[in-house]
């Protein structure tokens, strides 16, 4: 249990300063203020994990009584926003940052879901939870619909670590699952982003409806 508790606060870092980047990215973006960017950050990074442990029972959610957390999420946050001229020239910066938090975030959301002896639903839909709230929060505050309304395919990557973790969990033990799930999970939005998916269902989508 040392290691897989290691493994799972490593990821819960990684997620988090991820999508406090992917915030603070989105705040730049909109054109709002510094604290408008830690604002911004610091709800995407903590949002998915409070939600999943009001939604199983875990009071106060640990994204809030953990300092580390929040502090992480804050540093984060001001600095994508402060160095964003600099990052900006890397193309597609803040879909990435979104894709690592997303894989982090599924395989600790399904990790947490297990701990708590919730069955293969509930892995599921916490993975996705945990994976994509924070997501929804930040297009909420920037005035955006939030993408997991507007793409499925962000939606069902984010279900389908809840599903990677399940099948490698009963095959090969929860270490090895959550690495596998969180690995998967972003080389599968990674290669989305890079072969533009998204953008060609979203237009598939449109044309079909307008047919």
């Amino acid at each position: 249990m040392g290691f897989i508790n290691l493994l799972i606060n490593i990821f819960n870092y990684i997620g988090i300063v991820a999508f406090a980047a992917s915030g603070a990215f989105k705040a730049y973006e909109k054109k709002l203020d510094i604290l408008g960017g830690i604002v911004l950050g610091s709800s995407v990074a903590l949002a998915g994990g409070i939600i999943r442990d009001v939604l199983i029972g875990v009071f106060p959610p640990t994204n809030i009584v953990y300092l580390p957390y929040p502090i992480i999420a804050i540093v984060a946050s001001l600095a994508a926003y402060v160095f964003y001229p600099c990052i900006s020239r890397f193309r597609n910066a803040l879909m990435y940052a979104d894709a690592i938090g997303l894989g982090t975030f599924s395989a600790v959301g399904a990790e947490v879901a297990v701990e708590h002896g919730l069955n293969i639903l509930g892995v599921i839909l916490m993975a996705a939870v945990t994976a994509a709230g924070g997501g929804v929060i930040r297009d909420v505050l920037a005035g955006e619909v939030p993408v997991i309304f507007k793409r499925d395919i962000y939606a069902t990557v984010a279900m389908m670590g809840g599903i990677i973790y399940v099948v490698f969990r009963s095959l090969m033990g929860s270490e090895t699952a959550v690495l596998a799930t969180a690995i998967i999970v972003i080389v599968i939005r990674f290669v989305i982003i890079m072969r533009g998916l998204d953008k060609t269902y979203i237009s598939i989508r449109i044309t079909s409806q307008t047919q």
